[in-house]
């Protein structure tokens, strides 16, 4: 590996660990907070994490208990209506649909169906235990995506706000070493100043 003039290798340094004359206290405190603060960062991280992940995970597996699917039949064509296109994106339109529910009372409501469905299509919708319509429970891969996306979104906070919180004792730290070293040359001024002004 060619060095151009000018520049030097980069080392990693260590010097707060090592012994020296002009590492203080303070120092070996803070290369000590700094590597407490990394590794509680990622176990905290991790363990809180895999914690969420697990409870969506159990949430969504309720919510997949609590719901049963119903056979219902369209009340109207979903060709001809103007309502528009579902939330999600897939391409899904809202029509009025008819079915059973559990205690063997008529119930009607709006479900998501595909375009273009005639009236009398059979479709699948999703009940409560009242008997009332609610959204599909997610399964596969889109209930492992958002315990996946959970998991990760409060494993990254919680590691961050352990690394935050590190970086403000850092800087009090920081602040302390600055008012001794002040202390100090307030100590030192004088004689310094009478060798050098002779």
């Amino acid at each position: 590996m060619a060095r151009t003039q000018g520049t030097r290798p980069r080392r990693v340094r260590l010097w707060r660990w090592r012994r020296n004359p002009l590492r203080r206290r303070s120092d070996l405190v803070e290369a000590w907070l700094v590597l407490a603060a990394l590794v509680l960062a990622l176990l905290l991280g991790v363990f809180s994490g895999l914690t969420a992940a697990a409870a969506v995970d159990g949430s969504l597996a309720e919510r997949r208990e609590r719901t049963t699917p119903v056979t219902a039949v369209l009340a109207e064509d979903a060709a001809g209506l103007s309502a528009p296109v579902t939330e999600n994106g897939d391409g899904g339109v809202w029509a009025r649909v008819r079915w059973t529910a559990s205690d063997g009372t008529d119930r009607t409501g709006r479900a998501e169906v595909d375009p273009g469905s005639r009236a009398g299509t059979k479709v699948t919708v999703w009940t409560d235990p009242a008997g009332r319509l609610v959204s599909a429970p997610p399964e596969g891969a889109e209930a492992r995506f958002q315990s996946v996306m959970a998991g990760t979104t409060v494993a990254v906070a919680s590691g961050g706000l352990v690394l935050l919180g590190g970086r403000l004792v850092r800087a009090r730290l920081h602040l302390r070493r600055l008012a001794e070293w002040e202390e100090e040359w307030r100590r030192v001024e004088p004689s310094w100043r009478r060798r050098m002004t002779g």
